[in-house]
């Protein structure tokens, strides 16, 4: 189901959510993107076939979040550290690198309406339905998402928030920023709460008509001239001359392509401000080895891939040369026509376009380890101020300590991939939950390093390796034992497998 362009510089690895980053292939990791890509269709087992940390059930306690109650059943499985993390808000921070970064994209847009306060609570009908995710798409597994119950959930996307806006909030040009929750590996570049931010733009028969999109279009290149920054399509991978489009938009062509080109001229006017910005400014502060990771500070290399979203056709993703590698920073397309008639805009035409901002801070400020985002250590939080794109200073390195588990899971795993569930349930992303849940913010990574598979009984042995570091203090080998003995306890009762 997923149609990929032949790449000829670089491979893509696949990935499953609109927003994101990714190095490639310079990088010593690849960022995974965070929109979600159409991918074949799996079923999506109910609750009781799936594993994971939470085993609640009807009758259990309710939840309570951000004050709200909910109630439980056979999908919760929200952990209470991330439960605790959707009243940090850390993108409303004006000091702290997502405010910042936010605000910068904003002040881009000023005819935009801007939204940062939509609450983090959803429904499954609007994270998934409303943007016509197929029921049987894995994004809707209890691996990859956070449940209060079967028809409650955090959001996985700011994406969620689009129809909600069109038809009740009345906006035509917003942009959403919020934080998102994601069950996911553990390393340097993915966090389970990260933050997201949407655009969207939506034309009426008027604006399609009277030049408004010309007019824009315009503004915005002329805006970029001023500035001296430029950025240039090197690249075109995969498209033909006039991309596909819905077939409720075939008989509208001409009205269509110029949202194309307005929705492509907006991102090219965020690029060239946000890394001309930044380029600039380690050009001013001395560091013109830092500028010249563009390349150049007057000209910004980008590229657009064909991509294949649930909710936009055609569908792109954006890529910047940046040291040497493209780095993908957005996905975007013209969005389904069925979510305009759901918004009551049976009219209109619209682009919409996500990127992940702690991906592209990491990027800016230069900041090694997304953990350092919740860190509320002054000497983190001290480097940044209102406005300005700095690059962060380490203030300590404290050294590792990595503890291996091993343990057998009964049956073989039902693919190759390290992430797949076995034919038993058991789930990579259920172990990292795990492993979070109990070292909160002192694990910095878990890997998989040794897979076995036994000739006659046909189990399979994994071996993890967690590392635990912390950020801001050193910390005993007493202290790492206890949590690693807690890990194995947890693992052993709760996922079904047989320690080592």
């Amino acid at each position: 189901m997923l149609l990929r362009a032949c790449l000829t510089t670089c491979y893509i690895q696949p990935v499953r959510m609109l927003g994101g980053v990714r190095l490639t292939p310079a990088s010593s990791r690849a960022f995974k993107a965070v929109s979600y890509r159409s991918q074949a269709a799996q079923p999506v087992a109910s609750p009781t076939a799936q594993s994971g940390v939470s085993k609640t059930t009807a009758g259990s306690a309710p939840l309570q979040v951000l004050g709200q109650t909910f109630p439980t059943d056979a999908w919760t499985n929200l952990t209470p550290s991330i439960a605790s993390k959707t009243d940090r808000k850390l993108h409303l921070i004006p000091g702290h690198p997502l405010g910042i970064l936010k605000q910068l994209i904003f002040d881009q847009f000023p005819g935009y309406a801007y939204l940062d306060t939509l609450p983090p609570v959803v429904t499954t009908e609007a994270n998934f339905d409303s943007l016509l995710i197929p029921t049987d798409h894995p994004s809707r597994s209890r691996h990859d998402a956070y449940y209060l119950n079967a028809t409650t959930m955090l959001r996985s996307h700011t994406s969620a928030h689009q129809l909600e806006v069109l038809r009740d909030h009345g906006h035509r040009a917003f942009l959403v920023a919020a934080d998102v929750y994601r069950r996911d590996e553990i390393d340097a570049s993915h966090y389970p709460v990260f933050h997201q931010m949407e655009g969207v733009r939506a034309f009426s028969p008027t604006e399609r008509a009277d030049g408004t999109i010309q007019r824009e279009i315009a503004a915005m290149q002329e805006t970029i001239r001023r500035a001296g920054v430029t950025a240039t399509e090197d690249n075109l991978v995969g498209q033909s001359d006039r991309a596909a489009l819905q077939p409720e938009h075939t008989r509208q062509a001409d009205e269509v392509y110029p949202v194309i080109d307005h929705l492509k001229t907006s991102l090219n006017y965020w690029v060239a401000g946000i890394f001309g910005r930044m380029a600039r400014y380690h050009e001013a502060t001395g560091r013109p080895d830092l500028a010249e990771r563009l390349g150049t500070t007057d000209r910004i290399p980008v590229r657009w891939i064909e991509g294949n979203f649930p909710f936009t056709t055609p569908s792109w993703e954006m890529e910047v040369l940046y040291q040497g590698a493209w780095l993908e920073i957005c996905g975007c397309g013209i969005m389904k026509q069925k979510i305009m008639d759901d918004a009551g805009l049976q009219d209109h035409i619209g682009w919409a376009a996500g990127f992940g901002l702690e991906r592209l801070a990491m990027v800016l400020f230069d900041i090694p380890d997304i953990r350092l985002f919740w860190s509320e250590d002054p000497r983190f939080l001290g480097q940044f101020r209102p406005g300005t794109i700095t690059q962060f200073a380490p203030f300590s390195k404290y050294p590792p300590c990595p503890k291996d588990i091993s343990f057998w899971v009964p049956t073989r795993l039902a693919s190759a991939g390290s992430d797949a569930a076995t034919e038993t349930g058991f789930h990579e992303n259920d172990f990292m939950d795990l492993v979070r849940e109990i070292a909160q913010d002192l694990v910095e990574d878990v890997k998989l390093v040794d897979r076995f598979a036994h000739p006659k009984t046909g189990q399979t042995s994994l071996c993890y390796r967690i590392v635990y570091r912390s950020m801001d203090r050193s910390v005993t080998n007493e202290e790492i034992n206890e949590l690693q003995e807690r890990v194995r306890t947890r693992v052993a009762e709760q996922l079904g497998v047989t320690l080592r």
